[in-house]
């Protein structure tokens, strides 16, 4: 999938397990993303850690670019924002990630969104590079996303402006002919018969037409009347045996 100049650039700085930056690029490629960038990662680059963690993702991994510096990495961004739980001390909008998608999707020019190492996030000094911050509601007495989850949130709230293909639906079975139901209707019937389900006789007219509003409301299609059928079969069988 080739980069579109619209499609912002996920910036993971100074990341240290090979396998978070598989697992970001398998968020990213859900979504469409594909231009990833490190700076510094620690264990340097390329990590074999990183290719099992991506689960096929692997042309995000290929493509991906490494920088010294954050200002290097962003050299070419007209916007960039920061991911953090706090401002540190660095005065700047605060976004959620779908009003920050909203901006990037309505906006010109490259866009860089930088994400922290697992352990700290972002420094004070990264965060002063970006023009925003971007955060998210979260639960105050357990703030711990790991980083692919925190890249999948931002990428998701991005996908929304742009057309991604829908997953194919299951193709559903139309509901199976009354002919059908009617005879599964009645095998029921024929098995709880002799059982006395039916009785006293005064009630009998009431119980199968009770019997039969509660097997004509789920809709039953042709493959599933067949199953229900098929184990009413074998439970007939067993019962002979006995």
């Amino acid at each position: 999938m080739p980069t579109k100049p619209d499609n912002p650039a996920i910036v993971l700085v100074r990341p240290q397990l090979g396998e978070n930056i598989g697992k970001t690029a398998r968020a990213m490629l859900n979504f469409g993303l594909t231009e990833l960038r490190l700076v510094h990662p620690r264990d340097g680059w390329p990590n074999p850690e990183a290719g099992p963690a991506a689960a096929g993702a692997d042309t995000v991994l290929e493509q991906a670019q490494v920088f010294e510096t954050v200002a290097d990495a962003v050299a070419d961004c007209r916007h960039v924002y920061a991911t953090t739980v706090r401002k540190r001390g660095v005065t700047k909008p605060v976004y959620t990630p779908e009003e920050a998608a909203r901006e990037i999707a309505g906006g010109q020019g490259r866009t860089a969104i930088l994400f922290g190492p697992e352990r700290s996030g972002l420094e004070t000094d990264d965060v002063a590079l970006a023009r925003a911050i971007v955060t998210v509601p979260i639960n105050p007495e357990f703030g711990s996303l790991n980083l692919a989850q925190a890249v999948i949130l931002c990428a998701y709230e991005w996908s929304k402006h742009r057309e991604l293909a829908q997953p194919t639906a299951e193709q559903e079975l139309p509901p199976a002919p009354q002919e059908e139901l009617d005879r599964l209707i009645g095998h029921f019937e024929q098995m709880l018969e002799p059982k006395g389900y039916f009785l006293p006789e005064s009630r009998a007219a009431s119980t199968r037409r009770t019997l039969r509003s509660m097997l004509t409301k789920p809709g039953w299609n042709h493959l599933e009347v067949r199953t229900m059928r098929g184990v009413l079969s074998t439970l007939e069988r067993a019962s002979r045996k006995d």
